[in-house]
């Protein structure tokens, strides 16, 4: 695709004519304002982690607003720095999160819990119980386990709760006042009904029946794509531009979660479409053509946008174990008085898996940092394992992080495809794991046995998929994959990776380890405290 010029550019901004993505991501929460032709124009970026505070995966309040408020700051300086003018008004505004987790809240809006992320794997008794009273599969981070968790613990706040959110639900509230969710990060709530595209009526009455709270009262009002979810407010407007720079009065899309901006950036919202996001965790969806025949532990209902019926094979673990490698490795080189930039350095050790032998010459990696629940870990301990006559080289030893990155999930599509009879026309991949040309996109072929492909835009990620959503309200008389075929995709570059014979059966042979080598995981796990 092929950008604006940038006076034309200039004009949209100064004319309040672009649209804002925003998406809280596990690392970063990024911007990407976009103009007229869907186009990123400006982005700008905050860095946060996540801690562990007293056992749960956590960000403070403080940390999600004053992380808003410098991704915005950011994106104002690339604006003023590439087009010399300050940004005060935009056509629409979206928001997005990581799907999951928990945030409770009284009527003040007092939060009154920490909020837990998608990393907590410690509603395993309630995943397991809500999953047989639906016969439905209720993953550990939804966040209907952690409500049942706080009720069967009888939270010494729950006469004061008066709402439940996700993250992107939460921030979408702060700028508009508005207690809304988008189906899509709604299904990582609670079972949704398809046909109503709303929260299933028998399992809320059966919750209500059982536990005794109506969660069609505590959580927010679902929507669906291309429908209205409020306005930018005064005091929101403030909130994300201190400055005061800012118009308020702009529409803003249903928040949603990464899963779903990840369907929308990787055009994967037909029957038979997929797509992976693989980086601080990792997730593969495939959009069904008819339900599942049976609830299974390892997979997750979710849906699209605009509400159709997906399957996500999602882990808790990515990226995290062969980014601590390679600053291990940038440390020694620090150490001999080298300096490489980050990007060459990330660049050049992926690369060298490309020379590696198939089946990473008999090494095995686990890239636990946290549990693992598709593969039944509530904890974990990145691990490295090698025997004497594995063949140990740099090469091996990147592929075989390469490789456990995506092992996990694979648990998952091999229920999909090979239990299930799922067909799949293509995969489309985006997310950190695939920076490097080619690398990722190969492994992760090898491990899908199919052709993988990366759009040009796709590195945008999410936080360009939720401002495609939010310029969806001004097309929504189209229906969202019409829109996304004609005005977003019509001429997008992309590059089709296709694994060899040979990686297939080297990633299979891997996997075989992979799978025999997770008692040594588990032992680890017994054996080592944190």
């Amino acid at each position: 695709m092929i950008g604006m010029e940038k006076e034309k550019i200039a004009a949209e901004i100064e004319g309040g004519r672009c649209t804002l993505g925003i998406e809280f991501g596990s690392t970063r929460i990024k911007g990407i304002l976009i103009a007229s032709d869907r186009m990123p124009v400006a982005s700008g970026a905050h860095d946060w982690e996540n801690r562990n505070e007293n056992g749960i995966w956590t960000y403070s309040e403080t940390d999600i607003v004053d992380g808003l408020r410098d991704c915005y700051r950011s994106l104002c300086e690339d604006v003023r720095e590439k087009y010399g003018i300050g940004l005060k008004k935009l056509s629409a505004l979206g928001v997005s999160a990581m799907m999951h987790g928990y945030m409770a809240f009284d009527s003040e809006g007092r939060l009154l819990v920490p909020f837990r992320t998608w990393r907590n794997t410690i509603t395993e008794k309630e995943s397991k119980e809500l999953t047989e009273l639906f016969d439905y599969p209720i993953p550990q981070r939804w966040t209907i386990s952690h409500l049942l968790l706080e009720i069967k613990n009888d939270a010494g706040y729950l006469s004061r709760l008066d709402h439940v959110s996700t993250l992107a639900a939460y921030v979408h509230k702060l700028l508009t006042g508005e207690k809304v969710i988008g189906i899509g990060d709604a299904s990582g709530m609670f079972p949704i009904d398809i046909e109503k595209k709303d929260y299933d009526e028998k399992d809320a009455e059966l919750f209500m029946k059982k536990y005794g709270y109506d969660v069609r009262r505590l959580f927010p009002k679902v929507l669906v794509a291309g429908e209205n979810a409020g306005y930018l407010t005064k005091e929101g407007a403030l909130l994300l531009d201190e400055s005061g720079n800012l118009e308020p009065g702009c529409p803003l899309c249903p928040p949603e979660g990464d899963a779903g901006t990840g369907m929308i950036a990787t055009d994967s919202v037909l029957p038979r479409t997929g797509n992976v996001s693989a980086g601080t965790s990792a997730f593969a969806m495939v959009v069904l053509e008819k339900p599942l025949t049976k609830a299974y532990g390892e997979l997750d209902l979710v849906t699209t946008p605009d509400g159709s019926l997906v399957a996500m094979a999602h882990t808790n673990n990515c990226t995290g174990s062969y980014d601590a490698w390679i600053s291990l490795f940038n440390e020694v080189l620090r150490s001999l008085g080298v300096e490489v930039g980050k990007g060459k350095l990330y660049d050049t050790l992926l690369s060298c898996a490309l020379e590696a032998d198939a089946d990473c010459g008999g090494l095995l990696s686990y890239n636990y940092i946290s549990g693992e629940p598709i593969t039944g870990l509530n904890d974990g301990r990145p691990m490295f394992v090698r025997s004497a006559s594995s063949r140990f080289n740099l090469a091996n030893f990147m592929r075989s992080e390469l490789y456990t990155a995506i092992a996990a999930m694979r648990v998952g599509l091999d229920i999909l495809f090979d239990k299930e009879g799922v067909k799949l026309d293509v995969m489309t991949c985006h997310g950190g794991y695939f920076k490097t040309a080619e690398v990722g996109l190969r492994m992760m072929s090898a491990a899908l046995k199919t052709p993988v492909r990366a759009l040009a835009t796709a590195g945008e990620g999410g936080a360009w998929g939720i401002a495609i959503l939010a310029d969806y309200l001004s097309k929504n008389s189209m229906p969202l994959p019409e829109y996304l075929a004609e005005d977003v995709f019509s001429s997008a570059e992309c590059n089709t990776v296709t694994a060899t014979e040979d990686d297939c059966s080297g990633f299979a042979s891997y996997y075989r380890r992979y799978l025999a080598g997770l008692e040594i995981e588990k032992a680890a796990v017994d054996a080592i405290g944190e």
